[in-house]
């Protein structure tokens, strides 16, 4: 059915930078906010960002605010995350995620929340910060 798709993950040093991108078939792109999360060894899956299905609304995880920047090209069906300025506590498995609350009206919601109601989880891909 419908499994987003994520790729662009890799491995590179401290201070890089890598770009995810998410495509998600049989969705209507624009009707679904989406996001990303990642789980280290041995942690629970946090999340990382989320965008609205306008693109008018974001969030970030505290911990890369600043670094990482969530975008959505609705006509190319495709959602990225631009990371820069990586550090070694950002090596984990990246998770693209679809139908999530994340608009303006969520901005109370802790990210376990927006977690629990995640409606299809992509699966994966690795990125991995040496330092």
């Amino acid at each position: 059915q419908i499994q987003p798709v994520e790729s662009g993950g890799g491995s590179v040093q401290a201070g890089g930078s890598l770009r995810l991108s998410c495509t998600a078939s049989g969705l209507t792109f624009d009707d679904v906010n989406m996001g990303w999360f990642r789980q280290a060894p041995g942690k629970e899956r946090e999340g990382v960002s989320c965008i609205s299905w306008s693109g008018g609304t974001t969030y970030y995880a505290d911990n890369v605010k600043g670094r990482f920047t969530i975008s959505r090209d609705n006509a190319k069906n495709t959602l990225y995350l631009q990371m820069s300025s990586l550090k070694p506590e950002d090596t984990a498995m990246y998770y693209c995620a679809a139908g999530l609350p994340c608009t303006s009206r969520s901005a109370a919601l802790l990210w376990s929340e927006r977690r629990s109601k995640v409606g299809y989880w992509g699966q994966g891909t690795q990125v991995t910060v040496s330092s």
